[in-house]
């Protein structure tokens, strides 16, 4: 920013134009990104154990003294795109044991509800292009309690809530620092960094302010071959210069006049090598140097990590500021010392959000767009993980145990990702999970299009997608299977490009996923249809606990598992793909045929949901008005179980609306469907009334006829049942009164209703299908209901909620349901947001805007859960709030 241009000046589509040179490969804006993981220990990539028990195999307690072999973590960090060079921040208190440099929680088996973090931070903004960052972390001034995190997290039982840093009591008396990172960028690799501390405890206290610089260890996993390690090395006039054989010099200046202490990225010998004798400086030195004194751990020359050491003494409500400055180059350059650029790119920011949030008046709906969104963006991840090599080994460490062989994802040989991936959690979830993905890319697509594609078309490339067709679930377990909403996802992202574009679609990102999606259709289709009968398994596909049993593994004795929802979601796939067909045949008629294809794999599912292989059964309980899953039992039996889930509403997921206008540009396809419902009437008689055209002469597809979908909407709109006041359950509430059991085979189940943390050890996770509102579910709900609308018009209603007596269209039900979602978020009267339950209110000023965005949410109270930074899927918020304002 020119000294003489004021905010006022600022161009209210920098940001924008950066997104789009990004896209077109004009400029590299995603060079440097938010790329680095929030915990790299504890996961499966540096696993290298017999047992395969990643969390034991490396600890946080040891994060801080092993090299990494896949990635690397910090706090508030960003590396480039490859995660050569990473900056982030590390604090000291003066009283805790160790130094701050990552985030620390329960293991899956230390929290009484699984994997938990146990910080405080806030993503609070962001920009897809990066060039604007913020990020906040409140640290406590007292010594971190890591000994009463884990000890209280293990006395806990499943039926107590998770004990969270702020009932230790560390922030009593606000005795803490509010810590803000700031990122703004001068150009593609030109990075500005501020840290600004602020004392909001009542007595003057110590803060060591270390900002961090260093190399991923790339050097120590192969046989010398001469390459050159990088380095890092003191400047005489000032700063660090940084050389790198494949990203290149780059040089780092500061303000102020920090310490600069180095040491090598490196496994501390002497600690995890057996080498008492084993000369540094390793990974820890900085540790050792700042808490413990020892300076002999340290250089004060050059390094592959080094540590700027700022020490302040800062009066209540004082606030200390550190700048620093990383740009490719061997020149020197000014921090912004005034702050005029940062200043710069806040404006652009808020242009660029303005623009976005055209129609949301209401200024706390805007703020939780924009966090929502700045916690979207801060969830890219770089995901390194080559499992041939994993498996192997590398040439300088030691033989991996032989058990590996046959373990976790052996079957999995051609994965090779270095790529950077939108991820669920950076801390509970730092790995991609398939499905979890696909959400993710509807609210990115409002934000970077071209990101939101391009993740898309990441998963099917051949180093992703198994040559069977399989996509990857996640890498605990590569193998698992996730309900596949891969072509939903590709569809909606494409929608809503094209609405950016002008009404031009980007077709070669459609045909290119459409074609690697017929070989994962082709894959369900052999794999997931045992019987040959149209009717899917999948075991428990991404919904964790919601089964009697665990349906990926059902009890002895027990036979096959007939899914209600794995059915549906192939019902539902048919039907997107059909879908993409159709669009692509408006300019291609080769795929009228494929369409039709399509539509005939829908009405034979369709046939199967009520009379599977002609046997006379089905998955639709006439009794109970409601879909559930079936078992073969050794005597013959076929057991319903009869547990009103989520499982029974995915059927209603399965609907598409199709235009006259469509059926007249494309007389192949009508021919070939018209064939079918004529010659296969008991075919068209279970999806849909084809013969009645709807609003402007619409034809219907849908698993469910009026009937079936009032009834399955009566039960899902009743408040004693799937209805909260923040969206649909993922279980009938019926359930807490009248438990759902099954006795069989000597083996007893019970399923009753938990609308918040999992008092079922099944999966051992913290995840809760047993009641809570997941907000990708209420995603397709409302979708669904909309489509069912554009069918049936404003003539047709449905009482909601059911037993008031009131009537709506189903347009109203999905505004009502939007609204119970997005209330989540949303203050009450007195300042209150439900997701943030009974929880301690924040007292200082401007704490109550700092926004979280959970996994799963209370189906009573709406309290949030699970992973507490889970942006990904419920940023679909943002799409819901968007949406709204479009229709208005």
């Amino acid at each position: 920013m020119d000294k003489g241009t004021t905010v006022d000046e600022i161009d209210p589509w920098a940001e924008r134009r950066r997104v789009v040179e990004q896209g077109r490969g004009a400029r590299a804006w995603s060079l440097w990104g938010p790329y680095l993981s929030e915990r790299q220990w504890g996961t499966v990539r540096e696993d290298y154990s017999r047992d395969g028990n990643a969390w034991r195999f490396l600890p946080h307690e040891d994060a801080r003294s092993r090299a990494y072999r896949w990635g690397e973590d910090g706090l508030g960090g960003i590396s480039d795109n490859q995660g050569l060079l990473c900056l982030s921040l590390a604090l000291w208190n003066g009283r805790d044991r160790i130094l701050k440099e990552r985030l620390f929680g329960l293991t899956n088996e230390e929290g009484n509800h699984g994997e938990d973090v146990k910080e405080v931070y806030h993503y609070l903004d962001a920009v897809p292009s990066h060039a604007y960052l913020k990020f906040l972390y409140r640290y406590p001034q007292a010594a971190f309690p890591y000994a009463d995190l884990l000890a209280e997290g293990l006395r806990r039982g499943r039926t107590e809530p998770e004990y969270e840093l702020a009932d230790t009591g560390a922030f009593d008396g606000n005795r803490s620092f509010d810590v803000t990172v700031e990122y703004a960028k001068a150009d593609v690799d030109d990075i500005h960094m501020h840290v600004t501390a602020r004392n909001l405890g009542p007595e003057t206290a110590d803060l060591h302010l270390v900002p961090q610089l260093w190399f991923r260890n790339t050097w120590s996993w192969r046989e010398p071959s001469g390459d050159v390690r990088p380095h890092l090395a003191i400047c005489p006039e000032g700063g660090a210069v940084c050389h790198h054989p494949k990203l290149g010099r780059y040089r780092l200046s500061h303000d102020g006049a920090p310490d600069l202490l180095f040491c090598e990225n490196d496994t501390n010998l002497r600690l995890h090598g057996g080498q008492p004798d084993a000369a540094g400086p390793f990974k820890d030195g900085l540790n050792a140097a700042i808490v413990d004194g020892d300076r002999s751990a340290v250089s004060t020359v050059s390094g592959t990590k080094l540590g700027l050491h700022y020490h302040f003494r800062l009066a209540p409500g004082e606030t200390a500021t550190i700048r620093l400055r990383l740009h490719a180059g061997s020149d020197r350059r000014a921090v912004d010392g005034d702050g005029v650029l940062l200043q710069q790119r806040v404006a652009e920011a808020d242009a660029f959000y303005d623009s976005l949030q055209d129609g949301i008046d209401d200024a706390d709906r805007r703020l939780i767009f924009r966090q929502a969104s700045a916690g979207l963006i801060w969830s890219k991840q770089l995901y390194r993980y080559d499992v041939r090599q994993w498996l192997k080994g590398d040439p300088s460490q030691p033989t991996p145990p032989a058990e590996r062989k046959d373990g976790r994802n052996t079957v999995w040989r051609h994965f090779a990702s270095a790529d950077v991936l939108s991820m669920p959690d950076k801390w509970e979830y730092p790995w991609f999970a398939a499905w979890d993905l696909a959400f993710h890319c509807l609210p990115l697509a409002l934000l970077d299009p071209e990101f939101a594609k391009s993740q898309l078309l990441l998963l099917t490339r051949e180093w992703y997608m198994h040559p069977n067709g399989q996509l990857p679930a996640y890498e605990w377990e590569f193998g698992d299977t996730n309900p596949p909403v891969h072509a939903w996802a590709t569809y909606r992202v494409f929608e809503i490009d094209r609405e950016r574009r002008g009404g031009r679609g980007d077709l070669a990102f459609l045909e290119g996923v459409f074609h690697k999606l017929l070989i994962n259709f082709t894959w369900w289709v052999n794999r997931k249809d045992a019987q040959g009968r149209n009717v899917f398994q999948g075991g428990f596909l991404g919904l964790d606990n919601v089964g009697v049993f665990d349906r990926s593994r059902p009890p002895p004795g027990f036979g096959m598992v007939h899914q209600a929802d794995g059915t549906a979601w192939m019902a539902m796939y048919a039907l997107n793909m059909m879908r993409i067909a159709l669009e692509l045949a408006r300019h291609n008629d080769v795929y009228e045929s494929t369409a039709s294809k399509f539509f005939e794999h829908f009405l034979l599912i369709a046939e199967a949901m009520t009379d599977m292989g002609g046997e006379g059964f089905g998955l639709w309980d006439e009794e109970d008005q409601f879909y559930y899953d079936e078992v073969d039992m050794p005597d013959g039996r076929m057991i319903p179980l009869r547990v009103r889930s989520m499982v029974g509403l995915i059927p209603l997921f399965a609907v598409e609306v199709i235009d006259p206008t469509l059926l007249q540009r494309l007389p192949d396809f009508a021919r070939r469907m018209n064939w079918l419902l004529e010659n296969r009437p008991h075919l068209a008689r279970l999806v849909s009334r084809w013969t009645e055209g709807g609003v402007g002469d619409r034809k219907l597809l849908s698993l469910l006829r009026g009937h079936r979908m009032k009834a399955l909407l009566h039960r899902m709109l009743d408040e004693a049942e799937f209805l909260s006041p923040y969206g649909v359950r993922s279980l009938s509430k019926a359930h807490q009164e009248h438990p759902f059991s099954l006795n069989e085979l000597g083996a007893s189940f019970t399923v009753r209703y938990d609308p918040a943390d999992s008092s079922s050890n099944m999966f051992g996770g913290n995840s809760n299908w047993r009641g809570p509102v997941w907000m990708p579910m209420n995603y397709l709900i409302i979708e669904a209901l909309r489509r069912f609308h554009s069918y049936y018009g404003d003539d047709f209603f449905v009482e909601y909620p059911t037993g008031s007596g009131t009537q709506l269209t189903l347009n109203a039900i999905a505004d009502a349901l939007e609204d119970r979602l997005i209330a989540l978020f949303t203050k009450d009267a007195e300042g209150h947001r439900p997701y943030q339950g009974a929880a301690r209110a924040p007292t200082e000023e401007g704490a109550e805007d700092a926004l979280l965005f959970h996994e799963f949410f209370d189906g009573d109270t709406g309290r949030g859960l699970g992973a507490s930074h889970q942006t990904g899927w419920t940023a679909l918020v943002l799409n819901l709030m968007h949406d709204r304002a479009k229709r208005r």
